[in-house]
């Protein structure tokens, strides 16, 4: 069952949708994004029963901006946090939805490519 998009996502789900990898490609244990919650006080996630969390779509997209600069951008923590800082906010809007659409366009080729090779296989 799908949850709709702007219901709270569990921080296990907020890992797959931040697609935290390591470099083995295996996904990123949730200690990261809690790591980032002390680094960056803007992450202010809901924590309900058990100390369970619980991000809502403002946060995720935060934690979004946050994985592009330290992990694609290559930039430090305290880079990142002046930048979160100083109101470059809708600049760093567009270059993220620039990149996320870039890299869903390389995804879609990748795939069409292997269903091409594939089909090539087949005959």
């Amino acid at each position: 069952m799908n949850k709709i998009g702007t219901a709270y996502k569990t921080i296990g789900e907020v890992v797959k949708i931040l697609n935290l990898k390591n470099k083995s490609g295996k996904l990123i244990p949730t200690h990261t994004i809690r790591f980032w919650e002390k680094e960056f006080k803007q992450i202010k996630p809901r924590i309900l029963n058990g100390n369970r969390r619980y991000y809502d779509k403002d946060n995720i997209d935060l934690l979004k901006k946050i994985k592009f600069l330290l992990k694609d951008q290559g930039m430090t923590i305290n880079g990142v946090k002046k930048l979160l800082k100083s109101g470059q906010s809708n600049e760093l809007d567009e270059i993220l939805n620039k990149s996320i659409n870039a890299n869903n366009f390389k995804k879609k080729v990748s795939n069409i490519s292997k269903i091409i090779k594939d089909l090539k296989n087949i005959k």
